[in-house]
């Protein structure tokens, strides 16, 4: 915490994004104007084959704070897990290009020192989940997945989460899941070691059409739960 001011550090993994980005950063950093707090946005790129990186790097002359990281594989988790190690606020926030949120960060900001990790949940009480209702039970039965296999009490470990900047450098080296599995591991894994975890609600509401099968994702999920059951 700089001369008192909190500092979020914002991990966005993105892909294949030239043309959406620019209006995408606008809004965010618009929503990010009104948080107490010094941000830095972390955008990084994966495997991308369009002008992600190059975009990103001309927006950062708009964009006090913004920063860039490449890797060269498409991988979702791995740019996430590479975006948290090289975080340096007090907390490491995980947004995606499409799903971000000034108010959480406020509601973190609230919390203060009562929690570790703070998950903006799909299912916590006084949570809006506008999707389809196709992907509303995808989300409760991923999560039975985790209540029953993993022996979890939280209620969502996709979407927006804050962590303490000391409890990513505990955790994150760990954590051996990449794609879409990343953060679930890491939840599990914080759960675990008995850090406080708080879910605050939601509100959720697709921008645009999602980008990725979730039919295609269900047997690489359930392998990778399997895996994490192992590694933990």
């Amino acid at each position: 915490m700089a001369n008192g001011t909190p500092t979020f550090s914002i991990v966005i993994p993105v892909h294949n994004e030239a043309s959406y980005l620019p209006g995408a950063l606008a809004e965010l950093f618009a929503e990010l104007s009104s948080v107490p707090a010094t941000v830095k946005v972390l955008v990084v790129e994966n495997g991308s084959t369009d002008a992600t990186a190059a975009t990103v790097q001309s927006l950062a002359e708009d964009y006090p704070g913004l920063s860039l990281i490449s890797l060269p594989a498409a991988d979702y988790g791995a740019a996430m897990r590479e975006g948290f190690l090289a975080t340096d606020g007090d907390w490491a926030v995980n947004f995606d290009i499409d799903y971000f949120s000034g108010a959480f960060l406020a509601r973190v900001l609230e919390l203060g020192s009562d929690a570790d990790l703070v998950l903006a949940s799909k299912r916590a009480p006084g949570a809006d989940d506008r999707r389809s209702g196709f992907r509303r039970f995808a989300t409760w039965a991923f999560n039975q997945i985790l209540r029953f296999g993993l022996g979890s009490s939280v209620s969502d470990t996709h979407g927006m989460k804050a962590i303490r900047r000391e409890v990513v450098a505990v955790i994150t080296p760990d954590c051996r899941s990449t794609q879409d599995l990343f953060d679930t591991e890491l939840v599990m894994r914080a759960e675990r070691a008995g850090y406080r975890i708080v879910e605050v609600p939601a509100v959720v509401e697709e921008k645009r059409e999602t980008r990725s099968s979730l039919m295609n994702r269900v047997p690489r999920t359930l392998r990778g739960v399997i895996a994490i059951r192992r590694n933990l």
